[in-house]
């Protein structure tokens, strides 16, 4: 049974009748460009097919009554009067948020029941909470025929993060959400928030390997990162390191060897994002696997962010495809997932050599999933 109608048969078991749309968004892995957003840089997300699948319908009220099967048991119930935050269980907010920032923006929608399920792998990277935000906005905007475009739904759902939620991210997650194009990733400007769609070449598939390592440092070192990155910034006199070139950062005076590696990382991990478009358009696999093997060295010994897990991960899967695709890691760092762009043929050997060698050096079991370039959020079932 497809998600569809999963969904729709929870809907019709909570709400004792079919539901008028069902909307999906998808999850998302990054293939290159970390720590970059935060600098007004470039990232290189696609939209992968795991995401988030909501059922609805209107009611004749203002109230909101949601279930969320596989995350509680019970609905949440509240009035799009009165929105407020939720101290029991987190998705509520997520739907709570995203619904107060559209509200503000677009009062013209009432009452509503959802069902919501996902399958995006919880603890994996793959952005489970920009996936339920804009599968959110999509169902409502459906539902009720309101004018959203997609920019402006990422930008909502950001902000219902931010300022709702609490969690201080970026916007690549919610934009390749809501606009990421089937067998393609997306080349985001994280500050003019214009994109290229970039072509995943024929024959490749991405995997991503959760290495299991629990991520303890993230939030406090991602913050130490994220000031260094300013304070170079302030010192060379530019809104921020987006603006500065390798030369530029040589001839600078008053960094610590530290704040100059920091630096050097943003620098040099944007100029191999946009080459990667490049490579990508050409199908360029050998020039694409040496910059994401740039990005992980970078990482690594620039920003100091991986381990020696991730760093295992790596070299084991490059062990196995050569320069026939590249590996890195991905995300804050301090564990969490590598991503893999990879021949189909060497899959099973690279998830062979996975299960063999990591739990083996590691004493981990490392969880594999196989990943396809997805569209972004889109309406499943529409029965209006």
């Amino acid at each position: 049974m497809d998600q569809a109608a999963i969904i729709s048969q929870i809907f019709k078991q909570q709400f004792k009748c079919d539901p008028e749309v069902v909307c999906y968004a998808p999850g998302r892995v990054n293939l290159l460009g970390d720590h970059t957003d935060y600098n007004d840089g470039f990232v290189l997300p696609a939209a992968i097919d795991v995401g988030t699948t909501i059922a609805a319908s209107r009611r004749d009220d203002s109230k909101v009554v949601a279930f969320a099967e596989g995350y509680s048991t019970e609905v949440d119930c509240f009035s799009l009067e009165n929105i407020t935050f939720s101290q029991t269980e987190m998705w509520r907010n997520y739907v709570r948020g995203t619904l107060k920032c559209l509200r503000e923006t677009n009062s013209d929608f009432g009452g509503v029941n959802l069902a919501i399920t996902g399958n995006v792998p919880q603890g994996a990277g793959l952005s489970s909470s920009a996936s339920f935000e804009m599968a959110i906005l999509k169902t409502i905007v459906d539902l009720y025929q309101l004018e959203l475009e997609g920019v402006t739904a990422a930008l909502l759902g950001q902000r219902a993060e931010n300022e709702f939620v609490g969690c201080n991210c970026g916007i690549m997650d919610q934009l390749v959400s809501s606009l990421g194009l089937e067998g393609h990733a997306m080349l985001l400007d994280c500050r003019s928030l214009t994109y290229e769609d970039a072509p995943i070449p024929a024959g490749m598939v991405i995997l991503v390997v959760n290495s299991n390592v629990q991520r303890g440092l993230v939030d406090s070192e991602y913050n130490a990162r994220r000031q260094q990155c300013e304070e170079v910034a302030r010192v060379l006199d530019v809104r921020a390191l987006r603006d500065v070139s390798v030369e530029q950062l040589n001839e600078a005076e008053n960094l610590s060897e530290e704040q100059y590696r920091r630096a050097r990382h943003v620098i040099t991990e944007n100029a191999r994002t946009v080459a990667a478009m490049t490579a990508m358009q050409a199908s360029d696999i050998k020039t694409l696997g040496s910059l994401m093997g740039q990005s992980h060295d970078s990482l690594r010994d620039d920003y100091e962010v991986t381990t020696k897990e991730l760093d295992g991960l790596v070299s084991i899967i490059k062990g196995v495809i050569g320069d026939a695709g590249g590996v890195r890691m991905t995300g804050g760092g301090f564990g969490g997932c590598v991503v893999a762009l990879i021949p189909a043929d060497l899959e099973s050997a690279v998830i062979a050599a996975v299960g063999v060698q990591y739990s083996s050096q590691f004493g981990l079991e490392a969880e594999v999933y196989r990943c396809m370039a997805s569209t972004g959020a889109f309406r499943l079932i529409n029965r209006n």
